[in-house]
């Protein structure tokens, strides 16, 4: 089959086609021929060698596909060997691609328990483009966050695949979405699928700002942050607020004011990922209310998944980076 292969970790250019074998059929995996496959920021670090994944090694986490065995139409799902237990995974716990073979093929081998039935109107590219950022977000909203209806949601980074799904889906259940950006252009786009304003970022007081846009500018019932920007998200939070923590794009580090985050009675939650549950969740509420496909900025063939790359950590498309097999 026909992979993007990564040989030794660098930048994008070190993705190179090769021809490698075919997955081995075993009992309690299943083949898919996938059709397109997503890109994640997740697949950047990997590529730099964050993951310490063996050499070579084929990216991906998200992709959709036709199962090998059954013909059915399915969204694979990169949440390996999660666990019983709901609250956090267990030590076996990988997200597909980081030592399993990835996406970025022909053909992926995955547990049974890894596929899921592809929704209904969805295009290939839309499909893909789902399980990943969908779950994660699923989870951060609703299990982890316990976000509800007519409840006031602040979304950082509006324009990437994490934050889009969030106002699309806490706007799809009656809660009520902020989102920062550093374009206009980027809040207008996610008021389009449901956010109801936004502030911009690049304004170092942008905290007080979004405050000003909560009711009676008391603040946040909850904040997602998929950036690390963890004192002024507690900033933007009203007293008894939740932030969860998703992610470190921008920073790793953070230092918090300790008996402020006390006395406002803050809850500070991590996340990532998700399990079978949560993904079962997600398609169950894609079939219940109408949520828009996740956007979609850029389609690439597979041959070109290091131009991709390059596409996507340049930060300008507002939605996910695809890779076409079809």
């Amino acid at each position: 089959m026909d992979a993007v292969v990564l040989e030794e970790f660098g930048g994008p250019d070190v993705l190179q086609m090769r021809s490698i074998p075919d997955p081995v059929v075993s009992p309690g995996w299943v083949t898919v021929r996938l059709k397109a496959a997503a890109l994640n920021w997740h697949d950047v670090l990997v590529r730099q060698g964050q993951y310490s994944s063996p050499l070579p090694h084929v990216l991906g986490a998200d992709g959709a596909g036709v199962r090998t065995d059954t013909g059915e139409d399915v969204l694979v799902l990169p949440s390996l060997w999660w666990g019983n237990r709901e609250a956090a995974p267990s030590p076996r716990w990988e997200i597909l691609g980081d030592h399993q073979r990835g996406t970025y093929a022909e053909l992926v081998r995955v547990p049974t328990e890894s596929v899921a039935p592809k929704p209904r109107g969805l295009s290939w590219a839309q499909a893909a483009a789902l399980p990943l950022v969908g779950l994660t977000t699923y989870r951060a909203l609703f299990t982890r966050g316990r976000l509800r209806a007519g409840e006031n949601l602040l979304v950082l980074g509006a324009g990437g695949g994490v934050a889009t799904m969030a106002v699309m889906l806490a706007a799809a259940v009656g809660a009520n979405v902020t989102v920062t950006s550093s374009s206009p252009d980027k809040i207008a786009q996610a008021q389009e699928l449901g956010a109801a304003n936004g502030v911009l970022y690049t304004d170092p007081e942008w905290p007080t700002a979004a405050r000003q846009l909560s009711p009676d500018g008391q603040g946040f019932d909850l904040v997602l942050d998929s950036v690390g920007n963890w004192e002024r998200s507690i900033a933007a939070l009203r007293p008894g607020g939740r932030l969860v923590v998703l992610g470190a794009s921008r920073s790793e580090l953070a230092t918090l004011d300790v008996r402020t985050f006390y006395f406002g009675q803050y809850e500070l939650i991590g996340t990532t990922m998700g399990s079978p549950h949560d993904f079962a969740g997600l398609l169950q509420l894609l079939e219940a209310e109408s949520v828009p496909p996740v956007p979609v900025s850029a389609v690439f063939p597979l041959a070109e998944a290091a131009a991709a790359h390059k596409h996507l950590e340049g930060g300008s498309g507002f939605g996910k980076v695809v890779l076409s097999y079809c």
